[in-house]
Protein backbone atom coordinates (compact mmCIF):
# COMPACT_ATOMS: atom_id res chain seq x y z
CA UNK A 1 0.00 0.00 0.00
CA UNK A 2 1.78 3.52 -0.67
CA UNK A 3 2.81 5.84 1.97
CA UNK A 4 0.33 8.93 2.24
CA UNK A 5 1.98 11.91 2.51
CA UNK A 6 0.51 15.23 3.38
CA UNK A 7 2.75 17.96 1.80
CA UNK A 8 2.43 21.79 2.35
CA UNK A 9 4.23 24.59 0.66
CA UNK A 10 3.96 22.45 -2.72
CA UNK A 11 4.10 26.22 -4.66
CA UNK A 12 7.47 27.10 -3.42
CA UNK A 13 11.26 26.52 -4.50
CA UNK A 14 12.51 23.33 -2.07
CA UNK A 15 8.18 21.93 -1.90
CA UNK A 16 7.59 22.04 -6.01
CA UNK A 17 10.44 20.16 -6.36
CA UNK A 18 9.78 17.82 -4.08
CA UNK A 19 6.25 17.34 -4.95
CA UNK A 20 7.53 16.76 -8.75
CA UNK A 21 9.46 13.89 -7.30
CA UNK A 22 6.90 12.36 -4.87
CA UNK A 23 4.14 12.91 -8.22
CA UNK A 24 5.89 10.14 -10.12
CA UNK A 25 6.31 7.51 -7.23
CA UNK A 26 3.57 4.28 -7.57
CA UNK A 27 4.67 4.18 -3.53
CA UNK A 28 3.22 7.51 -2.73
CA UNK A 29 -0.23 8.67 -2.22
CA UNK A 30 0.13 12.55 -2.43
CA UNK A 31 -1.69 14.89 -1.08
CA UNK A 32 -1.14 18.76 -1.66
CA UNK A 33 -1.58 21.75 0.67
CA UNK A 34 -2.07 24.67 -1.25
CA UNK A 35 -3.31 28.43 -1.29
CA UNK A 36 -6.78 28.90 -2.95
CA UNK A 37 -5.63 29.57 -6.69
CA UNK A 38 -2.63 27.13 -7.07
CA UNK A 39 -2.07 24.14 -8.29
CA UNK A 40 0.11 21.35 -7.68
CA UNK A 41 0.91 17.71 -8.48
CA UNK A 42 -1.07 14.92 -6.70
CA UNK A 43 -4.47 15.70 -4.39
CA UNK A 44 -4.81 19.63 -3.58
CA UNK A 45 -6.38 21.07 -0.75
CA UNK A 46 -6.71 24.59 0.28
CA UNK A 47 -4.90 25.54 3.36
CA UNK A 48 -6.44 29.17 3.14
CA UNK A 49 -8.18 28.90 6.87
CA UNK A 50 -6.35 25.66 8.12
CA UNK A 51 -4.58 27.60 11.17
CA UNK A 52 -8.39 28.89 12.32
CA UNK A 53 -10.13 25.17 10.80
CA UNK A 54 -8.11 22.74 10.66
CA UNK A 55 -10.48 19.92 11.14
CA UNK A 56 -12.45 21.22 8.08
CA UNK A 57 -8.92 21.77 5.90
CA UNK A 58 -8.37 17.99 6.47
CA UNK A 59 -11.86 16.85 6.18
CA UNK A 60 -11.37 15.26 3.01
CA UNK A 61 -8.79 13.04 4.13
CA UNK A 62 -9.68 12.18 7.14
CA UNK A 63 -10.86 8.86 6.84
CA UNK A 64 -7.44 7.66 4.86
CA UNK A 65 -5.26 9.62 7.58
CA UNK A 66 -1.61 10.58 7.01
CA UNK A 67 1.83 8.33 7.17
CA UNK A 68 4.29 11.17 6.94
CA UNK A 69 3.94 15.06 6.64
CA UNK A 70 6.65 17.19 5.09
CA UNK A 71 6.17 21.14 5.24
CA UNK A 72 8.63 23.10 3.01
CA UNK A 73 6.49 26.12 4.08
CA UNK A 74 8.83 29.86 4.45
CA UNK A 75 8.73 33.04 3.08
CA UNK A 76 10.82 36.59 4.15
CA UNK A 77 10.25 39.39 6.02
CA UNK A 78 10.91 40.75 2.42
CA UNK A 79 8.22 38.77 0.86
CA UNK A 80 5.53 38.64 3.66
CA UNK A 81 5.89 42.59 3.87
CA UNK A 82 6.22 42.58 8.15
CA UNK A 83 7.75 40.09 10.81
CA UNK A 84 4.37 39.43 12.03
CA UNK A 85 3.36 38.22 7.99
CA UNK A 86 5.99 36.07 7.90
CA UNK A 87 5.52 34.33 11.73
CA UNK A 88 2.55 33.37 10.94
CA UNK A 89 3.62 31.61 7.69
CA UNK A 90 6.93 30.41 8.90
CA UNK A 91 5.59 29.19 12.25
CA UNK A 92 1.34 29.29 12.68
CA UNK A 93 1.13 27.70 9.54
CA UNK A 94 3.46 25.15 10.18
CA UNK A 95 2.62 24.64 13.41
CA UNK A 96 -1.03 23.82 12.38
CA UNK A 97 0.37 21.87 9.23
CA UNK A 98 1.68 19.60 12.30
CA UNK A 99 -0.89 19.66 14.59
CA UNK A 100 -3.58 18.21 11.55
CA UNK A 101 -0.98 15.85 10.30
CA UNK A 102 -0.60 14.86 14.01
CA UNK A 103 -4.18 13.95 14.32
CA UNK A 104 -4.30 11.95 11.56
CA UNK A 105 -2.13 9.31 12.31
CA UNK A 106 1.24 10.33 10.95
CA UNK A 107 4.40 9.46 12.69
CA UNK A 108 7.06 11.42 10.76
CA UNK A 109 7.38 15.13 10.06
CA UNK A 110 10.09 16.37 8.05
CA UNK A 111 10.19 20.14 8.51
CA UNK A 112 12.48 22.16 6.13
CA UNK A 113 14.19 25.46 8.37
CA UNK A 114 17.00 26.64 8.20
CA UNK A 115 21.05 26.56 8.81
CA UNK A 116 21.47 28.42 11.97
CA UNK A 117 17.88 28.04 12.91
CA UNK A 118 17.23 29.07 16.76
CA UNK A 119 20.08 31.72 16.24
CA UNK A 120 20.26 36.01 16.38
CA UNK A 121 17.85 37.65 14.65
CA UNK A 122 14.26 37.05 13.84
CA UNK A 123 13.82 34.96 11.08
CA UNK A 124 16.24 32.36 12.96
CA UNK A 125 14.39 32.52 16.10
CA UNK A 126 11.27 31.91 14.46
CA UNK A 127 12.66 28.89 12.86
CA UNK A 128 13.76 27.51 16.27
CA UNK A 129 10.58 28.01 17.35
CA UNK A 130 8.70 26.10 15.11
CA UNK A 131 11.61 23.48 14.50
CA UNK A 132 10.73 23.13 19.51
CA UNK A 133 6.88 23.34 18.37
CA UNK A 134 6.90 20.12 16.63
CA UNK A 135 9.19 18.65 18.42
CA UNK A 136 7.01 19.38 21.36
CA UNK A 137 3.75 17.43 19.24
CA UNK A 138 5.61 13.51 20.17
CA UNK A 139 5.84 12.55 16.86
CA UNK A 140 7.65 9.22 16.70
CA UNK A 141 10.31 10.96 14.30
CA UNK A 142 11.01 14.29 13.50
CA UNK A 143 13.94 15.26 10.62
CA UNK A 144 14.70 18.78 10.45
CA UNK A 145 16.09 19.85 7.35
CA UNK A 146 18.84 22.56 7.15
CA UNK A 147 19.87 24.09 4.43
CA UNK A 148 22.11 26.95 3.68
CA UNK A 149 21.82 29.21 1.11
CA UNK A 150 19.11 28.25 -1.34
CA UNK A 151 20.22 28.03 -4.99
CA UNK A 152 17.35 27.49 -7.59
CA UNK A 153 14.72 28.97 -9.99
CA UNK A 154 12.52 31.36 -7.52
CA UNK A 155 8.80 32.20 -8.96
CA UNK A 156 9.46 35.58 -7.96
CA UNK A 157 13.31 35.98 -8.42
CA UNK A 158 14.53 39.92 -7.89
CA UNK A 159 18.13 41.06 -9.41
CA UNK A 160 19.68 40.89 -5.99
CA UNK A 161 18.67 37.60 -5.57
CA UNK A 162 20.61 36.26 -8.69
CA UNK A 163 23.56 38.08 -7.50
CA UNK A 164 23.33 36.49 -4.37
CA UNK A 165 23.18 33.06 -5.37
CA UNK A 166 26.43 33.76 -7.46
CA UNK A 167 28.44 35.32 -4.54
CA UNK A 168 27.15 31.98 -2.32
CA UNK A 169 27.98 29.31 -4.84
CA UNK A 170 31.45 31.09 -5.40
CA UNK A 171 32.19 31.10 -2.45
CA UNK A 172 30.93 27.51 -0.42
CA UNK A 173 33.61 25.59 -1.52
CA UNK A 174 36.13 27.64 0.55
CA UNK A 175 33.78 28.09 3.28
CA UNK A 176 35.97 26.87 6.71
CA UNK A 177 34.47 24.29 9.10
CA UNK A 178 31.18 24.63 10.56
CA UNK A 179 30.55 28.06 8.55
CA UNK A 180 30.29 25.27 5.24
CA UNK A 181 26.55 24.45 7.05
CA UNK A 182 25.77 27.91 5.34
CA UNK A 183 27.17 27.75 2.21
CA UNK A 184 24.94 27.33 -1.02
CA UNK A 185 23.60 24.43 -1.56
CA UNK A 186 21.13 23.04 -4.59
CA UNK A 187 17.35 23.21 -3.77
CA UNK A 188 17.49 20.18 -6.23
CA UNK A 189 19.90 18.54 -3.82
CA UNK A 190 17.23 19.54 -0.98
CA UNK A 191 14.37 17.31 -2.58
CA UNK A 192 16.27 14.95 -3.44
CA UNK A 193 17.54 14.19 0.35
CA UNK A 194 13.60 14.57 1.31
CA UNK A 195 12.30 12.32 -1.47
CA UNK A 196 15.14 9.64 -0.04
CA UNK A 197 13.91 10.60 3.68
CA UNK A 198 10.54 9.35 3.15
CA UNK A 199 11.57 5.85 4.05
CA UNK A 200 14.17 5.90 6.04
CA UNK A 201 13.31 4.89 9.74
CA UNK A 202 15.15 6.71 12.39
CA UNK A 203 12.75 7.44 15.28
CA UNK A 204 13.67 10.46 17.51
CA UNK A 205 14.79 13.74 16.35
CA UNK A 206 17.41 14.19 12.93
CA UNK A 207 19.35 17.70 12.26
CA UNK A 208 19.87 17.37 8.49
CA UNK A 209 22.42 20.23 7.09
CA UNK A 210 24.24 20.67 4.01
CA UNK A 211 26.48 17.99 4.28
CA UNK A 212 23.93 15.41 5.57
CA UNK A 213 21.91 16.90 2.68
CA UNK A 214 24.17 16.28 0.21
CA UNK A 215 25.07 12.41 1.25
CA UNK A 216 21.40 11.47 1.38
CA UNK A 217 20.93 12.96 -1.91
CA UNK A 218 24.15 11.19 -3.43
CA UNK A 219 25.13 14.54 -4.58
CA UNK A 220 28.61 16.30 -4.23
CA UNK A 221 26.62 19.54 -4.91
Amino acid sequence: MPQRVLLAGSTGLVGGLVAARLAGDDNIDLVSLIRRGSSAPGRAIDYEDLCETPERVLRPIAAEGVDVAISCLGTTIRTAGSQPAMFRVDHDYVLAVAKGAKALGARKFILVTSAGAGGPGFYLQTKGKIEQAVIGLGFEQVDLIRPGFLIGNRNERRMWEAIGQSIFAALTPILPGQLSRYGAIPAETVADAIAKRIADVNPGVTVIDNDGLRRLSGSGR
